[in-house]
């Protein structure tokens, strides 16, 4: 048992709520680990992890509602993702809202950008309840049957999401400043051209 499940196995299902809240698959996978050993009740961990993962984007929506546009102009890689996540909502916006929460990295970020259209609050609650309920029963039951492997698999794949993150950042980086070394560089007169133009004055003259 790993010390996760052991916490959270002690805190109960606040612990599972307040993850959930926070992004928190780890803390779900350890729950559903905890209920697998009979510390937790599984239903309960869903209900917990549900509540507290819809309570987390609505919030985020309802920020996006009342400042959502002057968040997109302040941060531009979240307008870069927004503009992205409107194209699939203008096409599929029932899907979008259940599925975002399952990119990792977007699930806040993607409610920030609907609270920035014209959604209706009632519907994104309810498609945002039902994303929730999907993702605490795939997630908590994962770790019910997977165990500790699972927890495990999942920071893993954080890791590895970090380390890939990184490198593009830096790659990036270092593009752009050579760009910039490359723009500020004084331009160097065509030495060669001028001879040639001179050269061909004489002739002309001649």
């Amino acid at each position: 048992m790993t010390v996760m499940t052991e916490l959270i196995g002690s805190l109960g299902y606040l612990a599972v709520f307040v993850g959930a809240l926070l992004e928190g698959e780890v803390t779900l996978l350890a729950a559903g680990f905890a209920a697998q050993q009979g510390l937790l009740d599984l239903s309960l961990v869903i209900g917990a992890g549900t509540f507290g993962a819809s309570l987390g984007d609505q919030s985020w929506f309802l920020m996006g509602r009342w400042r959502g546009r002057a968040l997109l102009a302040r941060f531009p890689g979240l307008a870069a993702h927004g503009a992205r996540l409107r194209a699939v909502l203008n096409r599929h916006p029932a899907a979008a809202i259940v599925l975002v929460r399952f990119i990792y990295g977007l699930r806040s970020a993607g409610a920030v950008t609907m609270g920035a259209t014209d959604i209706r609050v009632a519907k994104f609650a309810a498609l945002n309840m039902l994303g929730a309920a999907v993702w605490a029963a795939l997630v908590s039951g994962g770790g019910y049957s997977f165990g500790s492997a699972g927890e495990r698999l999942l920071l893993d794949v954080r890791q590895l999401q970090a380390v890939l993150l990184t490198t593009l950042a830096v790659a990036a980086l270092s593009y752009w400043l050579r760009r910039r070394a490359r723009s500020e560089l004084p331009q160097q007169p065509d030495v060669a051209g001028d001879a040639d133009a001179c050269a061909l004055g004489r002739s002309e003259r001649r």
